[in-house]
């Protein structure tokens, strides 16, 4: 009988031995029956997702419109295609350095030609994005973003905002966001790398047909069509939400971007995932809400609107950006090891705050709670010999 064979066939207080052995070495297990220390991205190394593609990211940011009521106002909409995209930002939020280091306001047209069945021209407009009160009974939130697309006479005006930055390489997203309004429009949150050949474009998208069924969403790897009009049918996924939810209620709708996959989570249950044609570059981060009366939009009804509204938007990354690679080096200079703490944001009580799973080395860390959280951990080798040892005595 070969050791792994004995090993399965031991007896159950040496099996739990062994069990015992193994685990109270593991780094994460050093604090059992602690519960994870609250702390501030300042002190982790790295952030560990919890998930069927867990993977381990280097930043965290998160985006709060939850409680920006000195912001909040809903701008009329723009009937001028001409001047829609020059649009000032519909508040002051939109110029704080922590909004607008990171996200760009879209103001780009469909005259490109970019979806040969549109029907319609759409512009995007900073005049689109804007906090909003939320006045709706009993509110779980005083305020949030919406991003708006309404047809009018002679245009359809579309809401967009698209990263700063194109060099995400991976990443976990997670949004507190519902779609409402009238058929004809699409809300969408994605990654997105382009290209001028079909073929090489690089995209991941969670997307809502507000003529679908409530229930319905559409999770991509783009391209899901060919130069000739032909479908990719293993590129795409047609997703129910769970529990009995439709679109239009408050969710947390999850994106994680992991090499050779894409998953999409409604709630913590997955509900969608992709290898194939998953991202493989570098690519932007992109929210919006439009239509072009094309095959995929539909035409929506002159004067309707459709809305994305998000209570709060979280990210764990990867970047290649130069200024964030500097930042990991200098990190891992004083570290000694870039990954050296090891954080959570899927197990902690306070949104948006991290907690520090464990920490390597012998030394032990005091988290934002105030409580300690042990760090010590036996090496590998040191595992090995306490098992064999446990063998040799009870075999």
């Amino acid at each position: 009988m070969g050791p792994i064979r004995r090993i399965l066939c031991l007896p159950t207080s040496l099996s739990s031995l062994v069990f015992f052995l193994v685990s109270a070495t593991a780094p994460g297990i050093a604090a059992a029956g602690k519960d994870p220390a609250l702390t501030d991205d300042s002190q982790c190394g790295c952030y560990l997702n919890k998930g069927n593609s867990s993977t381990y990211f280097t930043y965290h940011r998160f985006f709060d419109f939850r409680s920006l009521p000195q912001y909040a106002g809903v701008p009329a909409v723009i009937q001028d295609a001409e001047s829609s995209p020059d649009a000032d930002p519909t508040s002051d939020y939109f110029k704080r350095d922590e909004w607008s280091s990171f996200w760009l306001l879209g103001s780009w047209n469909n005259s490109n030609g970019a979806r040969p069945d549109a029907t319609v021209t759409m512009v995007n407009s900073p005049n689109n994005v804007y906090i909003e009160a939320n006045t709706e009974p009993d509110p779980s939130s005083q305020t949030y973003l919406t991003l708006r697309t309404q047809r009018l006479s002679d245009f359809q005006t579309a809401a967009e905002i698209e990263s700063a930055s194109s060099g995400f390489k991976y990443l976990s997203l997670r949004m507190r966001a519902r779609t409402v309004g009238a058929a004809g429009a699409i809300t969408a949150v994605f990654t997105y790398r382009g290209s001028d050949m079909l073929a090489d474009v690089q995209e991941s998208d969670l997307e809502i047909r507000t003529a679908d069924k409530r229930n319905l969403v559409h999770y991509t790897n783009q391209p899901a069509y060919t130069d000739d009009g032909d479908v990719v049918p293993e590129a795409t996924r047609k997703a129910t939400m769970p529990h009995g939810l439709d679109w239009t209620a408050w969710a947390i709708h999850r994106l994680d971007w992991t090499p050779g996959l894409t998953t999409w989570y409604v709630d913590d249950v997955e509900v969608a995932r992709i290898a194939f044609q998953a991202p493989r570059d570098e690519s932007n981060i992109i929210l919006n809400a439009w239509s072009d009366g094309g095959r995929w939009t539909g035409n929506m009804t002159r004067f309707d609107a459709a809305y994305l509204q998000v209570q709060w938007l979280e990210l764990l990354y990867n970047s290649t950006d130069p200024d964030e690679t500097k930042r990991s080096r200098r990190r891992q200079q004083q570290d000694g090891d870039g990954c050296n703490a090891v954080c959570s944001i899927d197990e902690t009580p306070e949104l948006g705050t991290p907690v520090l799973l464990w920490k390597n080395g012998p030394s032990q860390v005091n988290g934002a709670g105030g409580r300690s959280v042990s760090t010590g951990s036996v090496p590998t080798w040191g595992v090995v010999v306490m098992v064999l040892f446990a063998m040799e005595l009870l075999i």
